[in-house]
């Protein structure tokens, strides 16, 4: 895969993962969003209610993914872009998941968002929000082979990030938010010779078919 350091580059894989995502948890019922890399004060990422975007003859909904949050581990991006899809699987089925403004998830989302390999966590302010990716979608991540994103805008997201998140002007479903950065839930494994890497979910050890080379953990 092409390296993910250029805006165009990184929408075209959220795009792809959307699709892959939309083909083996919903099975191809979403409607496909126009994916932005925008700030989002506060949250990961947020969907809008409405669609918002015209492309040719089709109104399309918003799905952005926080610019500032680009860097986390991949498993973590792949859980955002999942709590917005179920964002908008409850809109195109009349399913009102959340209150408050749009901010406090209710336990019908919870319900959804666990069904697609979410860890969903109560947060009283914003009720069941709190997203983390499960086991069996961490090794779904690593079954796709998907790759961290290597670029991220420099903003101190994180260092601000309350469980409270909001919505914008246009109208959106707050999107998965944290009182802070997790640790991955995986490790990293490097080839030292041709750079090739691989992720897991527990201490392994690899070998490099090319290089014959152990890989050493990143």
């Amino acid at each position: 895969m092409k390296e993910t350091i250029k805006t165009s580059r990184t929408v075209g894989y959220l795009e792809k993962i959307f699709r892959q995502l939309n083909t083996d948890f919903f099975c191809n019922e979403l409607d496909v969003p126009v994916i932005t890399i925008q700030n989002t004060p506060r949250v990961y990422g947020h969907v809008t209610c409405a669609r918002v975007w015209r492309c040719k003859d089709t109104d399309c909904f918003e799905l952005n993914i926080g610019a500032g949050t680009l860097s986390r581990p991949i498993e973590n991006v792949v859980s955002t872009m999942l709590h917005e899809m179920v964002h908008i699987y409850n809109l195109m089925h009349g399913i009102q998941d959340c209150s408050r403004g749009n901010t406090y998830h209710n336990k019908r989302f919870k319900e959804k968002a666990e069904s697609v390999g979410l860890v969903i966590a109560y947060d009283p302010r914003i009720g069941w929000s709190l997203t983390s990716p499960s086991e069996r979608l961490i090794d779904y991540v690593i079954d796709q082979g998907w790759s961290d994103i290597l670029m991220n805008r420099g903003v101190s997201l994180f260092s601000n990030l309350n469980p409270g998140g909001g919505t914008s002007s246009g109208g959106t479903s707050s999107g998965s938010t944290s009182s802070g950065r997790k640790p991955s839930s995986t490790r990293k494994y490097q080839c030292r010779c041709c750079g090739m890497s691989v992720r897991a979910t527990k201490d392994v050890r690899i070998i490099c078919a090319d290089c014959g080379k152990l890989l050493e953990k990143v």
